[in-house]
């Protein structure tokens, strides 16, 4: 380990001791840096090279390295035999290098031993274990994913610049559905401040309760290229959306992680225009089709109910409808003869206990006994009088009345005997 560097004595020993009566002098604080710097430890780090220019027969080379995702770069130093020749600008690497503070200027750079350019194979290893932790994480569960409307009111789209996947995903809506509405988003979609650019995009179209499904499209490119799509500051950014996403990246062959978190993934642009709006062509003939199939269907059941009601008419009640009357006449003849014969046995029979009921009525009549020559006898009472019943109830001298068969008399007693007299 490299000795401290000594401060005067006369000068405050430590930076937070300095004072404006105190102060260190520049070259003070560059040799402090300078040893705080040398004290840190060898270290990997990942970026892409941005700029190098290879100096025939120098024995270093210098390259600036920058930031993957943020707007962040430094110089690199490097011998010119460790520097593979497969590094370019461009280049995505990873560097094996020590912290070095330069006390002239002031600048910061990196002492390389190392540069290893990040391939394919270490890029998808990267992806599969991304795809792992979002997968884990329910990002790509079929239950979260919302359904697209059927006709979107206005979309959303997110593309770069110019591109020839907006006039894809335009145009080709157009053509489906003249009057769909876009809200387009030109921004980056490729290297430095891509992600950021598609993540405030992205927000801001989803705060906007207009548009009904958004959009993020790109022509295809190497996995270099869409790296941004697999993000995973991107991919949790849209899975926090309330709009329905659509992944639109590539050709169909290229599946950046987007399209396992996007509500739909359209294999192209041009596919996502068949996505998100219906052709109208199509929908008219559909609309052709189905009132042709109701009138058919309606035909068919005015017809069935034709011969329904053919048939019915055919039956005798609708075809003779008059026998039913006739018929309901003979039963009403029939009942008539019946009830007049029912009465008749009714009336012969009340009459001839009518008649054996006077019979008897007669045979037990008073009269009957007047008409065999009797009389009955009632005293003469102004009071109603009273039937006689025996001599001692009359007196000689008495007037009695006598009710005959045909007639009455009015008898006075001469004699009245105590007991029976035969004549």
């Amino acid at each position: 380990m490299a000795s401290r560097i000594p401060v005067p004595a006369d000068l405050p020993q430590q930076a937070a001791l300095t004072s404006p009566d105190h102060p260190w002098p520049l070259r003070i604080l560059s040799a402090k840096i300078k040893e705080y710097v040398a004290a840190m430890s060898r270290l990997w780090v990942e970026g892409e090279v941005i700029t190098l220019q290879r100096r025939p027969g120098a024995k270093v080379q210098f390259l600036t390295l920058r930031d993957l995702e943020a707007n962040s770069s430094i110089t690199v130093k490097i011998l010119s035999f460790l520097l593979p020749d497969t590094v370019e600008s461009g280049s995505r690497v990873v560097v094996c290098a020590k912290p070095d503070f330069y006390e002239g200027n002031g600048s910061l750079s990196l002492w390389a031993d190392e540069i290893r350019p990040v391939g394919l194979g270490d890029i998808l290893a990267r992806l599969e274990l991304l795809k792992k932790q979002l997968a884990a994480e329910g990002l790509f569960d079929p239950r979260r994913k919302k359904p697209l409307p059927f006709l979107p009111a206005s979309i959303g789209l997110i593309c770069g610049r110019n591109t020839k996947a907006k006039e894809d995903v335009e145009v080709n809506a157009r053509l489906r559905w003249p009057a769909v509405s876009f809200d387009t988003r030109e921004v980056q979609v490729q290297g430095n401040g891509a992600v950021e650019a598609m993540i405030h995009a992205l927000q801001s179209l989803d705060s906007n309760p207009a548009v009904d499904v958004i959009v993020l499209a790109r022509g295809g490119g190497s996995v270099e290229d869409l790296l941004p799509f697999s993000d995973e500051r991107l991919m949790r950014a849209a899975a926090a959306t309330r709009t329905p996403i659509v992944s639109a990246i590539g050709h169909e062959g290229d599946s950046p992680i987007l399209d396992l978190v996007a509500d739909v993934r359209a294999s192209t642009p041009t596919d996502a225009a068949k996505l998100l709006v219906p052709d109208v062509a199509e929908e008219y003939a559909v609309a052709a089709e189905c009132t042709q199939r109701m009138r058919n269907a309606l035909r068919s059941r005015i017809n069935h109910a034709d011969r329904d009601l053919a048939a019915l008419m055919a039956r005798p009640p609708f075809a003779r409808p008059e026998t039913m009357v006739d018929m309901r006449e003979t039963d009403l003849a029939s009942l008539r003869q019946w009830l007049r014969s029912h009465m008749r046995r009714a009336l012969d029979a009340s009459a001839a206990h009518l008649t054996s009921s006077l019979s008897q009525l007669r045979a037990l009549s008073p009269q009957a006994t007047l008409d065999r020559g009797y009389s009955i006898l009632r005293t003469d009472d102004q009071a109603g009088g009273s039937i006689v019943t025996s001599a001692h109830a009359v007196s000689e001298g008495e007037s009695i009345h006598a009710i005959l068969s045909s007639g009455s008399l009015d008898l006075g007693v001469t004699t009245v005997y105590e007991g029976e007299r035969h004549g």
